[in-house]
């Protein structure tokens, strides 16, 4: 469900045709992205758009209930992590509510990515920089 408004058409459109518990990845340069997926590729030059820049935009358009997020992020790229983990919680203050947040191997994450309705592509060259986001409502 929109909450706001975003410059980027495919991404407003895709928030706004969000159901409940839709799922939407936002990943870096790197991660595979599965070819019956819808792709939408920010991307520019490495490093832009930024992993945690992709996230607060769409964080203020979206509604969301739960995050996956592979184990190896944290220890890998842990900048990154508590970084994203931040705006989770910062999420869940405004709203009201607590998310629930998974953490799977990355082999897993890949395979879950299959479920998204869409995977945004950034510029970030972290590794395990990538979360899944399911869908919430906004009542």
């Amino acid at each position: 469900m929109k909450k706001s408004a975003l410059i980027n058409s495919e991404l407003s459109y895709l928030v706004a045709t969000l159901g409940h518990t839709d799922e939407v990845t936002v990943c870096d340069a790197g991660l595979p992205i599965p070819d019956e997926t819808q792709r939408i590729d920010l991307a520019l030059i490495p490093g832009v758009p930024t992993f945690i820049q992709t996230v607060k935009a769409l964080l203020g358009e979206m509604q969301i209930e739960g995050v996956v997020m592979a184990e190896e992020f944290k220890q890998v790229s842990p900048d990154h992590h508590d970084a994203l983990i931040a705006l989770i919680r910062e999420e869940e203050a405004m709203c009201g509510k607590t998310f629930n947040i998974a953490y799977v191997p990355h082999e897993a994450f890949k395979v879950h990515t299959q479920n998204s309705k869409a995977v945004i592509r950034t510029g970030e060259c972290t590794p395990y920089a990538n979360v899944i986001f399911q869908a919430g409502v906004v009542f």
